[in-house]
């Protein structure tokens, strides 16, 4: 009888092992389980408890597309980064269906509220071009991931929305103009590429919240771009109590020697927080910074640990 049971609970294990790592897939052509990306988001079970990993095959997807907050443990596997492309074209002084401007939050090509969300070898694009503010990727959850992934547009690309929020980008690409990394999260940049478009602008805007310790941290990241030299600001306080730390980053011309900016009141100087540690190249010149932003000791340095800035989430554990 023992015997039995033992071999009921073996075969009861399989099949629950079996589920949990189904994957679902997505392609254009039918040969997957879904031919587009909202469907294989629609069909993960809410408040489901394991990880759900949806394999997106090459091709442009043009949709508009929202992760509700019921969608947990969503793990996007994309073919290959620069062929699997989820885009679309909205901005924010695009019209809806009222004759009403969409705005900033309107604009986004994904909205991501779903908690413990992982992307990976996924292209994020708002194709609309330099019409103003226009989002490619919208995070909102807590605990998200993004590995080897690109975001793509001009202004406002990357919104890191959450207040409460902390997502982690490790070996991504995010290129823009004007503020096209902004908002109110916990976000560390790992070993990214922040790419600065011509025109000039701001790499940062924060709206850090006042209880919060960290904001952006960037790490061994490097800093490019077809700018013209001394066009972009590392960032400006969009909210009082920005904080934006760069530690290791290699940054090229394009760094305006002065590095950020108050956004027009100084009263943002007493209270945004703004550092650096051992950044190299031609744009990191420690001695021609703005006196209220600060250069880190080394012992200073060590309080931007992954497990200081994400209070104890590691991430990669999604």
């Amino acid at each position: 009888m023992r015997k039995i049971f033992l071999s009921i609970l073996c075969v009861l294990t399989f099949f629950a092992a079996f589920s949990q790592d189904k994957q679902l897939v997505v392609a254009q052509d039918g040969s997957g389980d879904f031919k587009t990306v909202q469907e294989a988001i629609n069909a993960v079970p809410d408040f489901r408890k394991v990880k759900t990993t949806i394999f997106i095959k090459k091709g442009i997807y043009k949709e508009k597309l929202n992760l509700s907050a019921s969608k947990k443990m969503v793990h996007l596997l994309g073919e290959d980064l620069n062929k699997t492309i989820l885009t679309y074209d909205d901005y924010a002084a695009k019209k809806n269906i009222f004759g009403e401007e969409k705005g900033t939050s309107g604009s986004a090509s994904f909205y991501v509220y779903g908690d413990e969300f992982t992307a990976e070898n996924i292209t994020f694009e708002n194709s609309s071009g330099p019409v103003g503010q226009a989002v490619a990727l919208w995070v909102a959850g807590d605990r998200a991931t993004f590995i080897n992934c690109r975001m793509l547009g001009f202004q406002d690309t990357l919104y890191t929305y959450g207040a409460n929020s902390r997502q982690y980008f490790s070996k991504c690409y995010i290129e823009g103009t004007v503020d096209y990394i902004f908002g109110s999260a916990t976000a560390v940049f790992d070993g990214c590429e922040l790419f600065c478009k011509k025109g000039g602008g701001y790499i940062t805007a924060a709206s850090t919240p006042d209880t919060v310790k960290y904001g952006y941290v960037f790490l061994n990241c490097k800093i490019t771009g077809d700018a013209p030299e001394g066009s972009f600001y590392l960032g400006r306080p969009w909210r009082p109590y920005s904080k934006a730390v760069y530690i290791n980053t290699a940054m090229s011309k394009v760094i305006k020697a002065e590095a950020w900016n108050n956004w027009g009141k100084e009263s943002n100087e007493k209270t945004a927080y703004y550092a650096e540690y051992k950044n190299s190249g031609p744009g990191a010149q420690p001695e021609k910074r703005l006196t209220w932003s600060h250069q880190l000791t080394q012992e200073e340095s060590k309080a931007y640990s992954l497990d200081n800035i994400f209070r104890g989430w590691k991430p990669g554990s999604n």
